[in-house]
């Protein structure tokens, strides 16, 4: 196979007829020479707009190979194409008494159980909420009512917290083992659009990923998987510095001699048990803030100029840093998205954004959030979050329990917004307009006033009176890290730490690659059955 790079293709010849000829050029080849192609890559080049192309890199099967190899060799965009797979890891000697237990149903757990039960491990994996097919009902619900399911919601339940997102893949990991590629790939086995494999930034979208994961699920269990729901992790029984077994929903015990706590960022209770247990737990930093709508056609005709018709629902990524040093930054920008009651406790409130798989509400929406650390909310493990519980708590009280609003005029001015400009807000939950300059320490406020004109030199409009804020943003990521050793052990032997939630991941794409890792591990040091 030869691998060509940089093929640029005008967006309204966006099609494989059009990509074949010009191969054919490039190679200077007949098409009829050409045998297959397949994508490798393709992302969007919108920098001298309204001139807006395709940039492919392909894999090309075609006649006289060698000689053509030969004949372009010193052109650096085409070569000879790299195996790109994914390496099994060896299976170890040392033999297991009980099955592997995995907490936690998240990406890092899924994934963590397909490598295990594809090789013959047959885990058992606990999962405090429902099955995604309850779990979407009692999400609707609480959007509707208020009446919050506290173990199965947005943050908790089969799929983990990004089952109510974008469903955004993309990652800046580097990828030397092709993790990143097997995820991919089972994805697509279990039912997501086969361009996540290219596309640079690959989205499955919230509809479409409760299907996968009903049909990962079902290939878990065809391999001899085993799924426990609505059952909670309530205490590690440990002996000499090892772990010999767990209790669930505080009355069962379970024997084991591997566990997998995949718990995810929100899992509090389970953060605190652990520190009970002096547990190895450090404070690490992440970032808190509000989350912006604005109509997606501003978005789209910033990005590409009026020229929209034929092209997706556009993002951004934005990045500031204020005299003082902190950074502001956009994170899980939701093109055509909706902002969601994302509440995992009573009478605390948080938010998060969520696109369906064509992302075709009218806004597009951004968490705008500020850094912190350890410095700023206190360097105990569980310091980070006792800090987020009590800004959920004043977004809670703030918005009388519903999604507290403001427009961005009235935030720089701190005066409660009385009534909304031209902009419709898009939310899923009941909204409420207030004064959002009351949930934050003052530094946090500062950093996002500071940091949104800038924002709007990059974005025009994106500093306009009447773009709506909506709070709290407080689960960016997890406050907490589990450290872990080499092989990827916690200090108490058998543990696993794993993912977003123990502080080894930052989304759905880089948790999927962690389970996978802590699988490769557990695999090369213990036998199957």
């Amino acid at each position: 196979m030869i691998r060509i790079r940089q093929i640029k293709i005008p967006i309204e010849k966006d099609n494989l007829n059009y990509l074949k000829k010009k191969v054919s050029l490039i190679l200077k080849c007949p098409e009829t020479n050409i045998k297959t192609i397949s994508i490798s890559k393709k992302s969007l080049d919108a920098r001298k707009k309204p001139n807006i192309f395709y940039i492919y890199e392909i894999d090309v099967e075609v006649k006289n190979e060698e000689h053509l190899l030969k004949k372009h060799k010193s052109n650096k965009d085409i070569f000879l194409a790299p195996e790109e797979k994914y390496i099994y890891p060896k299976i170890g000697n040392k033999k297991l008494k009980h099955r592997p237990i995995i907490i936690g149903s998240g990406p890092s757990g899924l994934f963590c159980a397909y490598l295990l039960a594809e090789l013959g491990y047959k885990p058992i994996i606990i999962e405090r909420g429902e099955k995604i097919e309850e779990r979407v009902k009692s999400v609707e619900n609480f959007w509707e009512t208020g009446i919050l399911n506290k173990n199965s919601n947005v943050q908790f339940g089969e799929g983990g917290a990004g089952t109510f997102s974008d469903g955004k893949l993309n990652t800046l990991v580097k990828d030397k083992n092709f993790r990143m590629k097997k995820v991919f790939e089972i994805f697509v086995a279990s039912g997501a659009d086969k361009e996540i494999l290219y596309t640079n930034n690959p989205h499955i979208g919230t509809d479409v990923l409760r299907k996968v994961i009903i049909n990962l699920r079902k290939k878990i269990i065809d391999f001899g998987g085993e799924f426990h729901y609505n059952t909670t992790l309530t205490n590690i029984n440990i002996k000499e510095n090892k772990m010999t077994s767990i209790e669930i929903n505080h009355k069962e015990i379970i024997e084991t001699d591997i566990l997998v706590l995949a718990i995810g960022h929100s899992a509090r209770d389970t953060f605190e048990m652990l520190n009970k247990k002096d547990f190895s737990l450090e404070p690490k930093p992440f970032a808190v803030g509000l989350r912006i709508q604005h109509p997606q056609e501003l978005i789209n005709i910033n990005q590409y100029g009026k020229n929209t018709k034929l092209l997706p629902p556009a993002s951004y990524k934005l990045t500031y840093q204020t005299k003082e040093g902190r950074g502001v930054y956009s994170f899980c920008m939701c093109p055509g998205g909706y902002v969601v009651n994302a509440s995992s406790e009573e009478k605390r409130l948080a938010i998060n954004g969520m696109s369906y798989h064509d992302r075709n509400s009218q806004n597009a929406n951004s968490a705008i959030v500020v850094t912190i650390s350890p410095k700023d909310y206190g360097t105990n493990p569980l310091d980070g979050l006792t800090f987020q519980r009590e800004l959920e708590e004043k977004t809670y009280y703030l918005g009388n329990g519903k999604i507290p609003i403001q427009t961005i005029k009235d935030f720089h001015n701190s005066v409660e917004s009385k009534k909304l400009g031209n902009i419709s807000p898009i939310f899923k939950g009941d909204y409420q307009l207030t004064d959002l300059n009351q949930i934050f320490p003052s530094y946090i406020t500062t950093s996002i006033k500071e940091a949104l004109p800038n924002f709007d030199k990059k974005i025009p409009g994106f500093n306009d009176d009447d773009a709506l804020l909506a709070g709290v943003e407080s689960r960016t990521s997890s406050p907490v890290k589990i450290p872990r050793g080499e092989n990827l052990e916690s200090h108490i032997k058998g543990i696993y730490p794993c993912g977003e939630g123990s502080g080894y991941a930052g989304g759905i794409t880089t948790s999927a690659m962690d389970g996978l890792k802590v699988a490769e591990s557990i695999i090369s040091i213990y036998q199957n059955e």
